[in-house]
């Protein structure tokens, strides 16, 4: 950063006829003028000087692909001269990293809202409460619906629940290394006020006393928010993410800050890679490396994690947990880390799909901080009966009456229609828009050239500090016709099972559920593989109510990894280790 923003008058008067190389590169890219070839091409013909010259420009119009007259030339040279000031000005300030841009993406849903939400009115389907397990480790296990019912009916308490989870993140984190930071002090008083709330039958909800964990870009006063990075480790910010607090009010008890790839990208995080518990020989993919890889493990009743294109719902198929993406504009990411302002989602991932039903619903509908998010109804149990649904499905080289999955969904009483998802767009290159947002959130790193522990992100921020204003438009023009296209696809359909989508449905803002469904032999080692299903835009209730039943029939998310014998070959391993290489 400069010293001051004072400076701008004198120095619009003195860079008329110069500007240095690095200014012209920011000037074409703002203007919109060529590739990064281009700027290049041209700021490294400014001489000592910085004279920027009609000549100049046409000698590297045929990287652009243009012709421009000799008045154009003129023209163009004239205004990369009396830009850079603007773009000097804009530099001076000071800009925080939760300050978004002044333009909000909208889904096709578009903005119409039905009045204020209402939350924590959800019920699990069952109502009996299950018998207390016999052991801890089964205990630790049980998807929120039973937790729920344990600790409502008084056989378990918040407290004890929170100890049991808390012991378990520290002896697991060596195998996983998952956690960030334990937030035990807070945990402890959330838990024991609820227990005081439940004894005196103050009831909040299927989460009430239920312990959780963050991903580290969750926001919570008083203790770091690291985003994964070495930049950020000490960080912290003094508020409670909106995702957070709606947590702590329907009785939800926080008891750890999970990793994250850095800056959200992959599993690779200051303190190594987060790991698989059905196989902790590989990672736990991300960027919700922690949060997928604890709750697989049963180290939390559940967590949330984000997703920008893939962070949901990849390492939900990697660790094999029940995860929801939702509907973008369907929940808050006020205090949470911005990568790209038009593409980030908050989501749960579970241990069933009908935990993370329970999970959206006391969470989502506008917060007056988000201005992308809107107040939609969410039921939860469904109200529409599934035999009035209709589920779509992408054609496969496998017969239909031979695919197992919808065989069981014909089974179930739905209506299966074939639909062809939109490849007539690139929807890989219209996904450059995220690298040119997160270029721009944390242009200060580039700017300080701190690349440390960031993975690949350096290279994906210098590369979007060149993208002209009028490409990065231009894909998110390209981007309204792609959703008008999957308008068109979920015109038929309530929700469809499968599909090479991630990078389409991340685009257009559509919900999809991830859960596992069977396990595979690979490498000697059990690891699961699982089904997605993508709603309507908002359609949540019909999207969950269909997996749910399908997830019940076949029973995949029972299965537990078996990390106390990974855990055991670890110590083994250690001790083996000689001493000097400890």
């Amino acid at each position: 950063m400069s010293e001051s923003s004072s400076n701008s008058t004198d120095l619009a008067s003195t860079t008329e006829d110069a500007v240095s190389r690095r200014g012209v590169m920011g000037i074409l890219a703002g203007l919109g003028v060529g590739s990064t070839v281009l700027h290049r091409a041209l700021a490294a013909a400014v001489d000592e000087k910085g004279t920027i010259t009609p000549e100049m420009i046409q000698q590297a119009e045929w990287i652009a692909g243009l012709e421009l007259t000799d008045e154009e030339r003129d023209e163009t040279s004239r205004a990369i001269r009396s830009s850079l000031s603007k773009f000097e000005a804009l530099r001076e300030v000071e800009v925080g990293y939760d300050v978004p841009p002044a333009i909000s993406f909208v889904t096709t849903a578009g903005r119409a809202s039905n009045g204020p939400v209402q939350r924590n009115q959800a019920r699990p389907l069952e109502s009996a409460a299950p018998k207390r397990p016999g052991d801890d480790e089964t205990l630790a296990f049980l998807p929120v619906t039973e937790l729920s019912a344990l600790l409502r009916s008084r056989q378990v308490t918040s407290e004890e629940l929170t100890r049991l989870y808390l012991a378990r993140l520290k002896t697991y984190n060596p195998l996983l290394n998952c956690v960030v930071t334990l937030t035990e002090e807070v945990a402890l008083e959330q838990a024991q006020r609820a227990d005081r709330e439940i004894a005196a039958g103050r009831y909040r909800g299927p989460l009430h006393g239920v312990p959780w964990g963050a991903k580290d870009l969750i926001a919570w006063p008083g203790y770091p928010t690291t985003w994964g990075a070495p930049h950020f480790k000490e960080q912290v910010i003094d508020e409670k993410a909106t995702v957070a607090r709606r947590l702590e009010e329907a009785g939800a008890v926080l008891v750890a800050k999970l990793s994250l790839g850095a800056l959200a990208m992959g599993d690779q995080w200051f303190n190594g890679r987060t790991n698989n518990p059905w196989d902790p020989r590989q990672g736990s993919s991300g960027s919700s490396a922690g949060s997928a890889s604890a709750t697989a493990a049963g180290l939390v009743g559940f967590a949330i994690g984000s997703e920008t294109l893939g962070s949901i719902v990849s390492p939900c198929r990697r660790c094999g947990t029940s995860g929801l993406r939702p509907t973008f504009g369907r929940v808050s990411r006020h205090g949470c880390m911005a990568l790209s302002w038009t593409m980030d989602k908050i989501g749960p991932i579970a241990r069933s799909v009908e935990d993370c039903a329970l999970i959206l619903d006391a969470i989502h509908g506008s917060d007056g901080h988000d201005p992308t998010v809107v107040d939609q109804p969410f039921q939860w149990p469904a109200t529409r009966p599934l035999s009035s649904l209709r589920v779509g499905f992408t054609k496969t080289g496998e017969p239909e009456d031979k695919c197992s999955d919808l065989k069981l969904l014909r089974e179930l009483g739905v209506t299966l229609v074939p639909i062809e998802l939109p490849e007539s767009l690139p929807a890989s290159a219209v996904s450059m828009m995220l690298g040119t947002e997160a270029a721009t959130v944390f242009d200060e790193l580039t700017r300080g050239h701190i690349t440390e522990g960031l993975n690949s992100w350096p290279s994906t921020f210098r590369r979007g500090q060149f993208v002209p204003a009028v490409e990065y438009l231009r894909a998110s023009r390209v981007r309204t016709l792609l959703m008008r296209k999957m308008d068109d696809v979920m015109r038929d359909v309530d929700l469809y099972v499968g599909g090479d989508d991630l990078t389409i449905t991340n685009l257009t803002g559509h919900p999809t559920v991830v859960f596992p469904d069977g396990f595979v032999e690979r490498d000697g080692r059990k690891v699961p593989y699982s089904v997605t299903m993508t709603g309507q835009l908002f359609g949540e209730s019909e999207l969950l109510a269909v997996a749910n039943v399908f997830q019940t029939a076949r029973g995949a998310n029972l299965e537990r990894p078996p990390i106390g014998e990974f855990l055991k070959a670890l110590t083994e391993e250690e001790k083996k280790q000689p001493e000097t290489d400890k």
